[in-house]
């Protein structure tokens, strides 16, 4: 675990742990450890911090906080707030759990997900003009169909308030069961 230095001793232990593990995590989840370091700082922080406050609590370069600052605002993670009297810029973190998850799963879409469709989608109009054996027009349609479902789906999820998918998230195995008893167990849905 890469230890905060300098100015850590001021960070409570509570938070110096949660910055840590939340930075080893970052690393898990294709993120930079000091980008995932400054964003669990500033969710835990009190008040909204400058560059040179970041830098300080966790012992980093100004170089190393501006340019993870810069990917934290491009994932709409952290913001500016303005400080009276005070022209520096000054961030905090998003901190409600459904934001922060929606603005996340959001970010990956964009860059993951929406240029599997359009590629999926090009090579369906190329099958459509050129034939292609069929096993490999049906996989191929398959994973049209399925990437498809799964973007509808998001799309679908955006418009549910957080209280109801929380609720939906609760009922866990009742929902599974559920499922198993109305399409019958092992079934394959024909859409």
């Amino acid at each position: 675990m890469t230890e905060i230095t300098n100015e850590s001793s001021k960070l409570h232990p509570a938070v110096q742990e949660f910055v840590l593990r939340w930075g080893d995590l970052g690393g898990q989840w294709g993120v930079n450890r000091s980008v995932a370091q400054i964003q669990a700082l500033l969710i835990l922080s009190e008040t909204a911090l400058n560059a040179e406050e970041i830098a300080d609590r966790l012992g980093m370069a100004r170089s190393n906080v501006s340019n993870s600052v810069k990917e934290l605002l491009a994932w709409k993670l952290i913001r500016r707030v303005p400080v009276l009297g005070d022209r520096r810029d000054y961030y905090e973190a998003e901190t409600d759990m459904w934001q922060m998850a929606n603005k996340v799963a959001q970010g990956r879409k964009e860059r993951e997900i929406d240029p599997m469709l359009a590629a999926i989608d090009a090579a369906m109009a190329q099958a459509d003009q050129t034939p292609l054996h069929p096993t490999v027009a049906r996989r191929l349609a398959d994973m049209h169909g399925f990437i498809h479902t799964v973007e509808g789906w998001y799309r679908q999820m955006l418009n549910v308030p957080p209280h109801q998918i929380m609720r939906l998230i609760k009922l866990g195995a009742k929902v599974v069961g559920l499922l198993k008893f109305v399409g019958g167990k092992g079934e394959k849905e024909a859409d």
